[in-house]
């Protein structure tokens, strides 16, 4: 089926489900997607400033912007909350629609001018479900909806659990992907445990979920690039996540 064709039935199908909303007018759009950031006591505010500018560049990246307009209906909706603790989830830039140049370049500038609020011990659990109400309280409708988490570790110390929170997302039909930041400031890979092996075990759900590696600050904002043109295009990476250094060998968990 060409690609004019599948906007066609995308069309139809958002049309038949908005005809059993209420009244409400409800934004359609490709992709609802929410990008929970790490906030946590391992990230101080030049690592806060980072991540927020890897992700303006990422979204006005000439791909992504590709990969939007390339979508079922050629604009996708997003929003960038910084969590901490159970009771610290910050929203930096509200849901925005992207669908050129313009509305990317706005939702860009829009990340660095907020500060930071956000902090607190690692709460993955509290940031999943977060993120699961920021979807399910906005006006839009999305064929797809993703909730991408970053983290440097996999810990959840306070708040429900990773495994509840992981449950209702994926119960309520939406994907969980992420970013598997090493930390820069302090040991980098947990010595513990296999982070990336613990997203796939703890964190992401749902169908088509995946988790990419940012294993460094230069190449922080190509992962963020690369996991936003598998969102949109609801794709998984050909490898799952970067390739561990020589010598890698984490303790049994």
């Amino acid at each position: 089926m060409s690609t004019a064709a599948l906007k066609l039935v995308a069309r139809a199908m958002v049309a038949i489900c908005l005809m059993s909303k209420p009244a409400a007018a409800l934004q359609e759009v490709s992709l609802e997607l929410v990008l929970l950031a790490d906030a946590t006591g391992s990230i101080d505010d030049a690592e806060i400033r980072f991540q927020r500018e890897g992700y303006a560049k990422a979204i006005t990246d000439p791909a992504v912007l590709s990969a939007i307009s390339n979508s079922l209906l050629g604009r996708i909706a997003v929003t960038y909350v910084e969590w901490a603790d159970q009771s610290s989830q910050h929203v930096v830039a509200d849901w925005a629609i992207i669908e050129d140049q313009a509305s990317a370049a706005a939702f860009a500038a829009s990340l660095l001018a907020p500060p930071r609020q956000a902090y607190g011990r690692n709460a993955i659990g509290a940031a999943l479900l977060f993120g699961k109400m920021m979807i399910e309280e906005n006006d839009l409708y999305g064929m797809r909806r993703v909730i991408d988490i970053s983290a440097d570790s996999a810990n959840n110390w306070n708040g429900p659990t990773i495994e509840e929170a992981r449950d209702a997302v994926v119960d309520a039909g939406m994907v969980i992907n992420g970013l598997a930041v090493l930390c820069r400031h302090c040991s980098g890979r947990p010595i513990a445990y296999d982070l990336e092996q613990a997203f796939e075990d703890r964190i992401i759900g749902g169908p088509a979920s995946f988790v990419i590696t940012a294993d460094s600050a230069q190449t922080f904002s190509d992962a963020v690039r690369k996991k936003l043109v598998l969102e949109i295009a609801g794709r998984v990476p050909r490898q799952r996540y970067g390739p561990k250094p020589a010598g890698y060998a984490p303790k049994p968990r």
